[in-house]
């Protein structure tokens, strides 16, 4: 990624950099080593280059921010980064690549690092706050990151690195070793397999790793967020060899301390390490990382149980947690990707890589008896391990038949899954979510983790890209064939409980074309893949069961536009999505169905120099089609807002050089708790305001920033679950402090 320096940023982060750090930089400023590098300002290099960005030499725009040299990179080359520097120009379509978003038949968005830095963006969700396609929700019972995307679930579980489904951290990721997070808006099973977690059906994410760049660079931050929170990053990268050939880059996270809400606690670390190698042929790149979280006295989510008229939400700051309750998360991951060119033509591709989690936590989630707050809570401790082993290869072959340019690719994609967990459940107690959380709660010891269940993904895919009438139109299809075992096991015995084994055909079919150098119309159907259930009620007449995969079927069309320094779109898509039920003749069938209508409207750069933009609105009707008995048909889907607007801004101020100041809007619709739409959460706002001011003291950049997140401290329900009938309570006015240095 590049910065508003015009040169690509690392951030480096070194464990239990407090508060000295944080007030203590300028001091550090007076003893670096003299010959350190430091980074350009933007304005300075576009005035040496003299160059205009755009799609029409007729338009005169500022340049873009291109990432690096003109160089081959290592790796599926990154798009550039676009003019304001928050998103880029393009990302990655699964097996397509990384394509220009003026050549994608897809809605995407990939935010940059420039972004999750001046937004002290610390989690996915944070960057997700600016995608109006994005309803950031809670695992229940736990802290984890869960999305809603068009109006369908999508775990941690479910998110890619690099285009790898089974190495990212499964419950919450740090994100500062991530030069991106891209979102794929739309089914995706034959872009990037089946996902694990069975989600990806209205949307996927992938975070792609930073690198070393050509210019050496050396940043270390201080934060301080409320209430007494405090960290320290440091980030570095080097290149060597007599062409700059091999990289390293390195990422330190540490952050620890009381946040926003009273008596929870976080304690973040993220150790991370990118390496690769560009040469003339052949390309490899290998990332690996540690990320541990540990949350105490984390406040839980809120089920609903049979209250249908809602308690108004707590204030933000409140924490009605069970004494006791904490979540320790620890993940370890690593993988390589090597591409070999065997010609011009012809290019050989792999990727593997290894992911284990160990998780534990005492939980004590919170169950509405009444509207007063009442509620009895839980008593959950539970210990998960989980490895996973994934990859892919395959080969990239472009030809021409007469004025016709293809390009195929062929390949496989598999992963396998094991899964060790154990659990007690004991008594709970009462409360209300207006006191402190009940005190009294023993919880009980989950003994070792069991062998729960294994499983394999695997596939085969084909997919050609056609590109004529003199590369304004690009037509793809392809098929991907995918297949899924699972063995469940009981885990007193050991016992295997069920097996599943099921495959299924994930077909796409996509058009775009260029209508005018700033304008591009297309259209996609695609479909979404997740397991089939394996029939457990004992009523039904084919009990013992295991039903097909269910295929989610969408239809998209849109245009987007570029006109160099600003640019947006407009898609409008259906997804219909299968679920089972008991039907009249007692038979557990896939019969059901929820129809998700919506429209999208996106909107970033600079379009003015000197203020940017980012956002956009989307609505959607989520509609039951199709319900058990017909009783909830026609009722909306739980957890999903009939519209959702996010728009943020920022503007540097022309009477002082170097500051900038920005605002952001959020703006959620009510949402349904339950099918049969008799409790819902109302309506929420959100304001967030920043400040950053980039100066230099003694010859080194400097950024001072604040960001406050719910600046007028709203009290809300910010998200309804679209499975399971709980809601999330919002974080209060939120702020945080950081001092960044270059070196």
């Amino acid at each position: 990624m590049t910065t508003d320096t015009g040169k690509p940023e690392m951030r480096f982060t070194a464990q239990k950099l407090s508060i000295s750090l944080l007030f203590g930089t300028t001091a550090f400023l007076a003893f670096a080593h003299p010959n350190a590098a430091w980074s350009q300002n933007a304005t300075d290099i576009n005035a040496q280059n003299g160059a205009t960005s755009g799609r029409d030499d007729a338009i005169q725009t500022r340049p873009l921010v291109i990432e690096g040299e003109a160089v081959k990179e290592a790796g599926d080359s990154t798009p550039p980064v676009y003019a304001g520097g928050q998103v880029a120009t393009g990302g990655r379509a699964g097996v397509l690549g990384n394509k220009d978003v003026m050549e994608t038949p897809f809605s995407t968005t990939s935010y940059t690092s420039e972004l999750i830095k001046n937004q002290q963006a610390q989690e996915i969700s944070d960057v997700m706050d600016n995608d109006p396609s994005v309803v950031n929700t809670s695992g229940f019972g736990n802290f984890a990151n869960r999305f809603t995307i068009r109006g369908f679930d999508l775990t941690g579980d479910d998110v890619s690195i690099d285009g790898l489904y089974g190495t990212a951290p499964r419950q919450s990721v740090a994100v500062e070793m991530f030069e991106r997070v891209e979102v794929l808006k739309g089914a995706s099973a034959f872009l990037n397999g089946m996902a694990p977690g069975s989600g990806g059906l209205g949307g996927s994410i992938n975070l792609v790793p930073k690198r070393a760049t050509d210019d050496p660079i050396t940043s270390m931050t201080g934060t301080y967020g409320t209430s007494s929170q405090f960290g320290g990053q440091v980030d570095a990268g080097r290149r060597f060899g007599s062409d700059n050939e091999f990289g390293v880059r390195t990422n330190l996270v540490y952050r620890d301390g009381e946040g926003s809400i009273e008596n929870e606690e976080r304690t973040t670390q993220l150790g991370a390490i990118a390496l690769d190698f560009r040469g003339d042929d052949a390309r490899l790149t290998f990332d690996a990382g540690l990320n541990k979280i540990r949350v105490e006295n984390g406040r839980p989510t809120v089920a609903i149980g049979s209250v249908t008229s809602l308690p108004s939400a707590p204030s933000g700051s409140h924490n009605f947690a069970a004494e006791g309750t904490f979540s320790d998360l620890e993940d370890k991951f690593a993988q390589a990707r090597l591409e070999y060119d065997v010609s011009d033509s012809t290019m050989l591709y792999t990727a593997v890589g290894a992911h284990n989690s160990d998780e534990a936590g005492n939980y004590a989630s919170a169950t509405l008896s009444g509207s007063d707050g009442s509620a009895s809570f839980g008593n959950f401790a539970n210990v998960f391990e989980r490895d996973d082993v994934t990859g892919t290869a395959g080969v990239q072959q472009t030809f021409e038949t007469g004025p016709v340019k293809h390009e195929l690719n062929v390949g496989t994609s598999a992963m396998w899954q094991e899964v060790h967990q154990n659990w007690s459940f004991l008594t709970g107690e009462n409360g209300n979510i207006y006191s402190s959380g009940p005190s009294g709660i023993a919880f009980g010891d989950p003994g070792d983790p069991k062998l729960s269940s294994t499983s394999i993904l695997s596939s085969y895919f084909l997919a050609d890209t056609l590109t004529f009438l003199d590369d304004k139109v690009h037509l793809t299809g392809g098929i991907r064939r995918q297949n899924v075992k699972v063995r469940n096991y009981t885990l007193a015995t050991g016992a295997k409980s069920s097996a599943y084994d099921s495959s299924a055909n994930s077909p796409m079919v996509s058009v775009i074309g260029e209508v005018t150098d700033y304008l591009s119309v297309y259209g996609n159907y695609i479909e979404g893949l997740s397991q089939g259930q394996t029939v457990s009620d004992s009523s039904a007449t084919n009990l013992g069961e295991t039903l097909a995969p269910y295929k989610t079927k969408q239809y998209e069309i849109g245009t987007k536009v570029d006109f160099g320094s600003f640019g947006g779109g407009i898609a409008l898509f259906q997804a219909e999505k299968p679920s089972a039920y008991l039907n009249s003749s007692n038979v557990f069938a896939t019969d059901g169905e929820q129809r998700n209508r919506g429209i999208e409207l996106t909107a970033f750069g600079e379009p003015v120099e000197g203020i940017r933009i980012l956002g956009g609105v989307t609505f959607i009707d989520a509609e039951l089609v199709s319900t058990e008995n017909g009783t909830n048909d026609g009722n909306t889907a739980p957890g999903v807002p009939d519209y959702q607007l996010t728009f943020g801004t920022e503007y540097d101020l022309p009477f002082l050089e170097g500051a900038t100041v920005g605002a952001r809007v959020i703006h959620t619709a009510s949402q349904y708790v339950n099918t049969a739409n008799t409790a819902s959460i109302p309506s929420w706002t959100r304001l967030d305001v920043s400040a950053r001011y980039k100066t230099e003291l003694y010859n080194y950049p400097v950024t001072f920033q604040a960001n406050v997140e719910n600046l007028t401290d709203n009290d809300y329900w910010e998200t309804a679950s679209t499975q399971t009938n709980y809601i999330t309570a919002g974080a209060p006015l939120t702020a945080k402090f950081a001092i960044t240095a270059n070196f």
